[in-house]
Order: structure tokens, then C-alpha cells, then sequence
């Protein structure tokens, strides 16, 4: 690479960081977040006890450890704060811009590869899932090391490739689940062309990569034993591919006021895109027009194929969830990129591109950066008000596991505890076992949790409160027994929570 590539690609970089690095520490965590850091504190043996110990046949967890054991080395070297652990993602997400690079590039020219690391540095999709602290980033990389990988083994036959795919798919395995409905496709990519050598390539590094994933690979019928028992992932519908759409070029949610722009950004992008892809198919005269249009295509293919065979098996299965899809979204904008610069757009339309584009990133990292509802809350916050009013006696409810994990990491020293979801409903996903390994226990209802206690501090999602009204109850059950049973002396709302204050009477 010249140097002023090379000067560029850093600025890219440092664009991303500098992106990344936007509310890095003031954003609260959630649910997953504080999960991971709170099993990934346990160390090797607590992290195994959590996604491996079964109830009922069932694994305590769903997804691979290699995520959980990162963080774990991780924050044993940089400490166990908000930014340390996010900076861990933030790492992985720049490292998959280099990867998208490279792909890029391979596939098509630098041209195309800088623009693509360009719109990967700014597409709030990859924004988002490269701050959380959870494993979607690594999947990232992972997944497109794999592609290129496999990209570089079929144009060379070289040993060192397969090597590499195999080690990139199985880690992308041990990263999360899901990477297979992305592999895949990318296994079936030689059908493409009826490359019977790169086919039997891919199978003997497939056998590879099964090997290296045998330790874990045992113990996936457990796992999945987890989602067919309940869990919270519906069957999808088609609305789904709008969902997808907007996931990759604004990521969601989107309130309402943003929901118009944002759609009408990502309906011209993806418009564009398909109508500029179809046009260069239809003129392409030549032979190295028709390769580069069936590199194009096989962009477009590995963009949305995951998300096709995931939508297909959740009709049977649900496992459709989009932030699965992050791989194929880093994919999506190295099409578009190709889309920019080499299919000869309008001015006029290429502006009107650009300009979609960069309202589409605006809307999507704003939203990120200020929101604040569900299941996103000040926990801090709300942990030190009660710290200021606590006296001893009291106690401290959470209505659900979505408020306690959080609420738990910023400040294990206060009493907490929550009620358990009902047994075997789709909300039913912190396992005994699970719990035990995090070293906390449900309590199995409301009056349990309250005990003897003079006073209980009840801190429930508005969210929660909304579900219940809209069947026709009153309020939530916890609440209602809560009203028969002590005095209401106070009720302070932070964003999305309801901080309860009763006293027996």
C-alpha cells in the first residue's frame, strides 16, 4: 500500500474511532451488557457453569463462551468500567473495517475498498453493535475474515487460505450461533460458478472448522433446547425485510418523528443500489464487465442470502433476530460502495445517494446517542437516589431481570433482588443455572421478595405497566398486591423506570 493510501485508511480509521467513541461512558448499559460483564467476572469456570449447566435439560445460556472469555482476559488487564469493556468492542469493530477493506479491495479496487471502510466507519448498524458490549462486533470480524479468506483461496489454491477460513469460521462459531446462517451461504458460494475445486476446498476446511469447533459443537443440541423450550423471538413476518433494511443503513429503533426520513433514506439507497446493479448487468459487453457484475452480485448475495435462509428457518424455529445480521450489513455497504463508484450514477442521483446516505448515518447515530427508553435507563441514578433515602430494613425489588442486572453491576453492595419470569413463558432466559453462576436467585413472586420488610423500594419498566393495562388489568400485579398489602409513599419516574416507594402501613 502507497503511503498516501495508507494516510487515508488511518483517517478512515480514526473517523470510526472518533465515532465510536461518542457516549462511550455517559450511554447506561442494559440488560446484555450488564450480563456480560457480570458472567465474564467469574472467570473461566463461572463463564462454562453459565452456558453449559443444564435444567431440565436445557443449557443455562445460549450462546458460545469465546466472547465472554475475551472480556473476562480483557477486563482482568483494563479494569472493569463501561469504557474498558466497550473500548474491547470498539477494537473488533475497527479491526472489521480494516477486514471490509481488504475484502473490498480484493474483490474489487481500492477505489471501492476505501469507500467501503468510509461507510462502514459511519453506518450506525455497525456504530451501535461496534460501543455494545456484547459479542456482535467479533462476529463481524470474524465473518468477513472468513470471506476473504475464502475469497483469496479460490483465486489462489493456496493452503495458507483454507487455514485461515477454517480458524475464521470456527471462531465466528464460538463467537455466536447465529454465524451459521452466514456461513452457509458462503459454503455454497462455488455452486455460484461451479467450482468443483474451490467446492472440495470449502468441504475439507469445513471439516476443519467443525473439528476445531467440536469442543462446544457437543454441546449445542442442549442450547437449542433452550430457544424450543420458550423464548422471547416470534415467528418473523415480511415487515421484517423493512426492519432489515432500516437496520443497515439507520439501525433501530427509530421514534416517530425520525421514522419517515430514516425509511425514505434507506428505501432510495437500497432503490438506487438495485437499479444501478441491474443496469450494469444489462450493459455489460464485455467479459470483465460480466466479472465485475458477478462480483457485484455476489456482494448482493452474501447481503441479503443470511438473512433469507434465517427468515426460512424461523418460519420452523424462531431464531430471527437482526442484530445477527451485522456481518451481512458490513457486506451491504461494500455492495453500495461499488454501487458509488463504479457503475457510473448520475450526478445528480450519485449527490442525491450521498446525500441519503449521510442523512441516513445522522438519524441513526443521533438516535443511539439520545435515547433513553427502554430497556435502556439511568441506573446509576437511580441507585444512588435510593442510597441517599435506604434504611436498613429495607429492601429492593425489581419487577423484572431486565432492570436488576444493570441496577446490580453499577452497585453490588445494595440489596437487590427481582422477581422471577413465569416457567417456560418466552421471557423465561436466565436459566437456575445461570443464576447460580452470577451468583444471584430469583424470588419466585412478589410477596416472597417483600418478605418482613418495613419499606420496599419497587423498580418496574412503564413498559411493563403498559403491557398489563392493555389486557384490561387495572395496573401490574406486582404493583396491585403491593397496593393491598403496604402504603404508597412516593413515585419517582426516570425515563422508562417507575421507582416505587412502600412502607407497611
Amino acid at each position: 500500500m502507497k503511503t498516501g493510501q495508507t494516510t487515508l485508511l488511518v483517517l478512515i480509521i480514526a473517523i470510526a474511532l472518533a465515532i465510536r467513541a461518542l457516549g462511550i461512558e455517559a450511554r447506561p448499559i442494559w440488560y446484555d451488557e450488564a450480563f456480560s460483564l457480570l458472567l465474564s467476572e467469574k472467570g473461566p469456570a463461572g463463564i462454562l457453569a453459565g452456558t453449559l449447566s443444564t435444567t431440565g435439560g436445557a443449557a443455562a445460556d445460549i450462546h458460545p463462551p469465546a466472547y465472554y472469555f475475551s472480556l473476562w482476559v480483557w477486563i482482568n488487564i483494563f479494569g472493569q468500567s463501561v469504557l474498558a469493556a466497550r473500548f474491547l468492542s470498539i477494537l473488533a469493530s475497527l479491526l472489521s473495517i480494516v477486514a471490509g477493506y481488504c475484502l473490498a479491495k480484493d474483490v474489487f479496487n481500492s477505489r471501492v475498498a476505501f469507500l467501503s471502510a468510509a461507510l462502514l466507519a459511519i453506518a450506525p448498524f455497525q456504530f451501535h453493535y461496534g460501543q455494545e458490549i456484547r459479542m456482535y462486533s467479533f462476529l463481524t470480524l470474524w465473518l468477513i475474515a472468513a470471506v476473504y479468506a475464502y475469497r483469496k483461496g479460490a483465486a489462489t489454491h493456496k493452503t495458507k487460505w483454507w487455514i485461515l477460513f477454517a480458524i475464521s469460521t470456527a471462531l465466528a462459531q464460538y463467537t455466536h450461533n447465529l454465524s451459521v446462517f452466514f456461513l452457509v451461504p458462503l459454503a455454497l458460494s462455488p455452486l455460484w460458478k461451479q467450482d468443483w475445486k474451490t467446492l472440495r476446498s470449502v468441504i475439507l476446511a469445513g471439516i476443519a472448522a467443525a473439528l476445531l469447533y467440536l469442543p462446544w459443537l457437543i454441546h449445542l443440541p442442549n442450547q437449542f433446547m433452550k430457544i424450543q423450550h420458550g423464548y422471547w423471538i416470534e415467528h418473523p413476518g415480511f415487515e421484517r425485510i423493512i426492519t432489515l433494511l432500516l437496520s443497515f443503513v439507520t439501525n433501530l429503533p427509530l421514534p416517530g418523528g425520525w421514522l419517515l426520513p430514516g425509511l425514505s433514506a434507506t428505501l432510495f439507497i437500497v432503490a438506487i443500489s438495485l437499479w444501478q446493479t441491474i443496469r450494469f448487468i444489462r450493459d455489460s459487453t464485455t467479459q470483465k464487465l460480466f466479472i465485475r457484475a458477478d462480483k457485484a452480485l455476489w456482494m448482493l448475495y452474501l447481503a441479503f442470502g443470511p438473512a433469507l435462509l434465517l427468515f426460512l428457518i424461523s418460519q420452523w424455529r424462531p431464531v430471527y433476530i437482526e442484530r445477527g445480521l451485522v456481518a451481512s450489513g458490513a457486506i451491504f455497504w461494500i455492495w453500495v460502495a461499488w454501487v458509488l463508484s463504479e457503475t457510473r450514477l448520475p450526478k445528480a442521483m450519485l449527490v442525491l445517494t450521498v446525500f441519503a446516505i449521510l442523512s441516513g448515518s445522522g438519524i441513526g447515530i443521533y438516535q443511539h446517542l439520545t435515547y433513553q427508553n427502554f430497556p435502556y435507563a439511568p441506573y446509576r441514578v437511580i441507585n444512588e437516589h435510593i442510597r441517599e433515602r435506604f434504611t436498613p430494613g429495607d429492601v429492593i425489588i425489581h419487577s423484572n431481570k431486565l432492570s436488576m442486572l444493570p441496577a446490580l453491576y453499577y452497585s453490588p453492595d445494595l440489596p437487590q433482588t427481582f422477581i422471577a419470569d413465569p416457567p417456560g413463558s418466552g421471557t423465561d432466559t436466565l436459566d437456575q443455572a445461570t443464576q447460580s453462576a452470577l451468583g444471584i436467585s430469583a424470588a419466585p413472586d412478589i410477596q416472597f421478595a417483600s418478605g418482613k420488610a418495613g419499606r420496599i423500594w419497587l423498580i418496574i419498566f412503564a413498559r411493563a405497566i403498559d403491557e398489563y393495562q392493555h389486557e384490561g388489568y387495572a395496573t401490574h400485579p406486582h404493583l396491585a398486591w403491593l397496593d393491598q398489602n403496604y402504603h404508597l409513599e412516593n413515585i419517582w419516574i426516570f425515563n422508562d423506570i417507575h421507582l416505587h416507594l412502600y412502607s407497611r402501613p
